[in-house]
């Protein structure tokens, strides 16, 4: 039974839902670093919000976790890399608090229209400043929204609904996807050149850092408001003060800012300014949304094998799992099968899908041909981690697709290059299910792999499978199945043989002197 470990608080829902699929649950809030890291070890699974913080050092000690889950968006409490190269998979939720974060950037919108903060501060203190406080309205103006994925497309269907005019730049949003959302996709000079709000909902990259800076405010209207619910990196605050004291802003609406917790800010009391401490996902419904999604992910993973939003490692959705999951074994045998015969320095995978697996989810299936053909020079590789071993010891690694099918309906053909040769190897499924190798070094071969094969390339003789034969009897390994293969008459062959237990180095040597053999090496599956 897998074991997960709940360090922050989560619904109590989530808890069940660990327990009701069978996965045992410790609910221990509140530690100290020192206190995690004595027993993280003992779990396979970490579900967190922001408080704990994931580190290399915890990280190391924990031997058998596979998977850290956020209940959230945000993992900077998380050293990803240091568990990339662990294998443990990091998920979020970046979905759970979609709707919530949505819809306070709208009401931060309204805020900021209407002057509502300011207007309630003096109402409250027995002023009756009516005339102070003269907001605009939002039908008929423009909304310039910087980021068009989940959020910002909820807030565009809500702006819609309030007769507002929307523009969006978003380098990934496409001219289809605009067209449904029924916004204008445009630049983001012509954005700041027309937008009457502003609103951020992009990541924070190199990219977008500080992307409303003093020369992005310049070619805005005068006049505009702007509005961050993202990350606080986005904008240069001690560019928006000037430009607010300029009158060149006439406000801004911040939920995020460069420093948190924000106990101290250049923006805080100016009256233009609308602040909130990060309450974006703070509702009731978003906390409960994400806690429920974590348990579910991290449930799906540790049972299943699905990746749901993962940061470092190709997702396998629920319901691609169990069609991938006969695949999932032969990629492993392939590239275990590879890497056992591999000798000398890697320098390229290649690795080709044909017919049916060509129109699946190949990513995961890569990562696992990777895993077993490391395998055998690196201990701790796992798929998470392979293709970061590979690119870090400069492998080239590429893949081919074709839909079209071959002499099998479905086929995957890894080929290995080293500083002395190429060699590949193919496999299919049979019965839909059943992993077999059908093509080693070109030569057509079907055999399926057991727990404990030899490998023979030998001369194509009378006498050879004889010869084998009687030696492996006189050792008294039992044969279960004996599969050939061979380029033609007389030349070069392959032999792959499953026996009923592993082959002594002193087997092995014998196996080698007998004259037809040019290599020979037990495999283990």
């Amino acid at each position: 039974m897998p074991k997960v470990l709940i360090s922050d608080k989560l619904s109590p829902a989530a808890v069940q839902i660990f327990k009701d699929r069978g996965i045992e649950a410790d609910v221990k809030t509140g530690l100290a670093p020192d206190e995690l890291k004595a027993i993280i070890g003992q779990y396979d699974g970490l579900a967190i919000r922001s408080n704990t913080k994931v580190t290399a050092d915890i990280l190391a000690a924990a031997g058998n976790l596979k998977v850290v889950g956020r209940a959230g968006i945000g993992v900077d409490n998380v050293d990803v890399p240091a568990a990339t190269a662990r294998g443990v998979v990091v998920m979020n939720t970046p979905f759970g608090n979609s709707v919530t974060t949505a819809e306070h950037a709208i009401a931060m919108m309204f805020a900021l229209a209407r002057d509502i903060p300011q207007a309630n501060a003096s109402t409250h203190a027995g002023k009756w400043e009516k005339s102070k406080f003269m907001g605009v309205e939002l039908t008929g103006k423009t909304l310039g929204i910087i980021g068009c994925g989940n959020i910002g497309a909820i807030v565009a269907d809500r702006a819609l609904g309030l007769r507002m005019k929307v523009v969006a730049y978003d380098p990934f949003l496409s001219a289809e996807r605009a067209k449904d959302l029924t916004i204008e996709k445009v630049d983001l000079d012509t954005l700041f050149a027309r937008a009457d709000f502003i609103t951020l909902h992009t990541p924070l990259t190199e990219a977008t850092k500080n992307i409303i800076s003093a020369d992005a405010i310049a070619k805005m209207k005068k006049g505009v408001r702007i509005i961050n619910c993202a990350r606080g990196g986005l904008l240069v605050e001690e560019d928006l003060k000037a430009a607010i004291e300029s009158g060149q802003v006439a406000g801004a609406a911040l939920d995020v800012f460069k420093a948190e917790p924000a106990k101290e800010n250049i923006l805080f009391g100016n009256e233009h300014v609308v602040c909130t401490p990060h309450l974006g996902a703070s509702t009731s419904e978003a906390q409960e949304n994400v806690a429920l999604q974590v348990a579910e992910q991290m449930a799906d993973y540790l049972l299943t094998g699905a990746v749901v939003n993962a940061l470092n490692m190709p997702s396998v959705s629920a319901e691609d799992a169990p069609k991938l999951r006969p695949y999932m074994k032969l990629a492993g045998q392939l590239g275990s099968f590879a890497g056992q015969l591999t000798e000398n320095a890697l320098k390229a995978v290649s690795i080709e899908y044909v017919g049916v697996v060509a129109g699946l989810n190949t990513k995961p299936l890569t990562a696992i041909i990777l895993e077993g053909l490391l395998k055998p020079m690196v201990e701790t590789v796992n798929m998470v981690n392979a293709p970061v071993i590979a690119k870090d010891r400069n492998i080239d690694v590429s893949e081919t697709k074709n839909a079209r099918e071959g002499d099998y309906h479905t086929l995957i053909r890894v080929t290995v290059t080293t500083e002395v040769r190429s060699r590949s190897v193919a496999g299919t499924l049979f019965g839909g299910d059943k992993p077999r190798v059908v093509e080693i070094k070109g030569i057509p071969i079907e055999a399926e792999l057991g727990e404990h094969v030899l490998y023979v390339t030998n001369q194509d003789k009378p006498g050879f499978i004889g010869a084998l034969g009687s030696l492996l009897g006189q050792h008294g390994v039992n044969i279960a199945t004996f599969h050939l293969g061979r380029a033609e008459a007389g030349g070069d062959a392959i032999l792959l043989t499953q026996v009923d237990q592993p082959l002594t180095d002193v087997i092995l040597e014998e196996v080698r002197a007998l004259p037809q053999v040019v290599q020979a090496k037990a495999l283990s599956f």
